[in-house]
């Protein structure tokens, strides 16, 4: 049994918050929580910048998040947000800490748990420890309406472990056709464990949005014809300068530049998380508007 199938049997028996419901001291049910994995078929697509910057702007829309950085051996979601996590996944597992002992505190609020290097141990870890985390990740309903899991790029066991352990998957992937190939490669890869996945995807660092409208179509129609899977476009992130110098600081570009249109599409995306129908229509709004500011500079 691979370590995908034990994964997502433990999360089921263990009864992860996304697959049920938490009853409150006052008897009332609470929400379970939105587990999303952020993944991505290659390396050097923004995936990492994405989601910390997605986390920032869904709790600018009032939602607890917390962000696990599940990119095994390349953790780096600390150092865009400009935080120093003192605990790693890997103290949980062979030193007892408590999933909220490593938590660490962000902007705005957001909660991060890093995976650090050690974590590759996480691929041969016996059952019983395995059990040990997921049995943890219980104590984030409490902590979070939505968990949003970076993993690395690529289709090793262990990003495909924490890809099938979520709710809703969300592929990052660039215009340009090996990402485009290796995007594909991931969703095939997903639609191979005959699961219902809800599989949607960003289109990063695009020209304007006809470039992001063709890329997505390209994919789809790809994936629909050959694989059979239908897939959803979340939206586009338009090429800004204005990433690369807020990383440079360690300080997401949500904050530091809140009015480029890189923040403005992450917010609009973050929206459309939370109200598809009202997103999908700022969404259109906000990436008219910066198309005609973009063809004023050119």
């Amino acid at each position: 049994m691979d370590q995908a199938t034990k994964l997502r049997e433990l999360i089921n028996r263990k009864k992860l918050p996304s697959t049920s419901n938490i009853i409150k001291s006052d008897g009332k049910s609470k929400p379970s929580t939105r587990i999303i994995c952020i993944t991505s078929g290659k390396g050097g697509v923004g995936k990492t910048n994405f989601t910390a910057n997605l986390a920032i702007a869904l709790a600018n829309l009032n939602k607890k998040v917390v962000v696990i950085d599940a990119d095994l051996g390349l953790a780096n979601v600390d150092v865009i947000l400009g935080v120093i996590p003192q605990h790693t996944l890997l103290d949980v597992v062979k030193f007892n800490k408590s999933i909220t002992d490593v938590m660490t505190t962000g902007p705005r609020g957001i909660k991060v748990i890093s995976g650090g290097s050690g974590i590759h141990d996480l691929v041969d870890m016996s059952k019983e420890s395995l059990e040990i985390l997921i049995e943890q990740f219980n104590e984030i309903n409490s902590h979070a309406d939505i968990l949003l899991i970076d993993t690395g790029a690529g289709l090793s066991k262990s990003v495909m472990s924490f890809v099938l352990a979520a709710d809703e998957i969300i592929v990052v992937t660039t215009s340009e056709p090996t990402s485009i190939t290796d995007a594909y490669a991931m969703i095939k890869t997903i639609g191979g464990y005959k699961e219902s996945k809800k599989i949607k995807v960003i289109i990063n660092r695009v020209e304007n949005t006809n470039e992001g409208k063709a890329t997505f179509e390209k994919l789809k129609n790809a994936a629909e014809k050959f694989l059979g899977i239908g897939i959803e476009k979340l939206g586009f992130i338009i090429d800004d300068y204005h990433v690369s110098r807020a990383v440079k600081i360690q300080n997401p570009f949500i904050i530091e530049y809140p009015n480029s249109s890189a923040a403005k599409s992450i917010e609009m995306i973050a929206l459309k998380l939370i109200d598809p129908l009202e997103g999908e229509k700022e969404f259109i709004k906000t990436q008219s508007f910066i198309n005609k500011v973009i063809s004023l500079f050119r």
